[in-house]
């Protein structure tokens, strides 16, 4: 129930601008790595030093204006441009909501192709993000345009879905680079699992499915199930580290993700900063409700 509520509440628009305007004191310090890219940069910077790469994002969603959607894409620039202004072991994570594609599909993929052309200049990969079952198909599809011309570009599968598996193998002609999740959203039953363990067994076999097909593969997952069954998986097929990294999220298992590094396997932590948090932040409680008790302490600390 509380899953469902904070769910809900992540896609209410006007908690989202009240969130804005108020500012990021409600918790959301814990998972927001600031509201700059040089607040973001510093925590990279850190993060690298402890071994951990990472994936920027600038948060926002659902661009509702062309000056909003270019106003992301300029800040996915520069965030390609500190990037490589700062040797940091990054890549760059986005939205085509936040790029215009609820305005429409021609504006999005303008923003994206002129973001992947400075990438590409800079060596630095992409990730397209998935969003809600409603993008879902025009992401794949818009994914399978551009892949073709940057190399670089990977995108998210989430093991929810009943389709994630036939997906995967419709993708395998791009050798593609895949994020694999459980997935954040809240979605009907008619096409998503509606329990954990269903999720969690279709997670176990998507890991499988892409990773025995030769491609790259970003297990992004805080389970230690999930972990423990990847490691055995590599280690039963001898597949090679540099095939695979695990990954998480700013200010969720930092510890575990320092362990991860120690023991020899690539982690990435995926760094998210901007005033646009409500969305992003709501979804992370979602997925641990005990997360909340943050909330209140950024409420009442002084």
């Amino acid at each position: 129930m509380l899953r469902h509520m904070f769910l809900f509440l992540s896609q209410n628009k006007t908690l989202t601008k009240l969130a804005k305007a108020y500012g990021s004191r409600l918790g959301a310090r814990r998972f927001v790595a600031g509201d700059t890219i040089e607040s973001a940069v510093r925590t990279i910077k850190k993060l690298n030093q402890s071994g951990l790469c990472t994936t920027i994002d600038y948060l926002g969603e659902y661009a509702a204006t062309h000056k909003e959607a270019s106003r992301v894409a300029a800040e996915c620039k520069k965030a390609i441009q500190a990037i490589a202004e700062h040797r940091l072991d990054s890549e760059l994570s986005l939205k085509l909501t936040s790029l215009g594609l609820d305005i429409s599909e021609e504006l999005a993929v303008s923003h994206l192709r002129d973001i992947l052309s400075s990438a590409k200049e800079n060596g630095v990969a992409v990730t397209i993000d998935m969003e809600d079952y409603p993008h879902y198909e025009q992401t794949l599809a818009i994914y399978r345009q551009c892949k073709q011309e940057f190399d670089m570009l990977g995108t998210v599968i989430q093991a929810y879905l009943y389709r994630a598996a036939e997906d995967i193998r419709k993708l395998h002609d791009l050798k593609p680079n895949l994020r694999l999740v459980k997935g954040a959203y809240k979605e009907s039953a008619a096409v998503a699992f509606p329990d954990k363990k269903g999720t969690d067994l279709h997670f176990q076999s998507l890991i499988k499915l892409q990773l025995l097909s030769g491609n790259y593969t970003a297990v992004a997952t805080h389970d230690d199930d999930i972990i423990a069954f990847t490691k055995k998986l590599v280690a039963d097929h001898d597949i090679p580290l540099s095939q695979f990294e695990f990954q998480m999220l700013y200010g969720i298992r930092p510890e575990r993700q320092k362990e991860l590094v120690k023991e020899g396997y690539k982690m990435r932590v995926y760094v998210p900063y901007g005033t646009d948090w409500f969305s992003y932040f709501m979804r992370r409680i979602a997925e641990r409700p005990a997360n909340a008790a943050f909330v209140l302490k950024g409420i009442f600390k002084k």
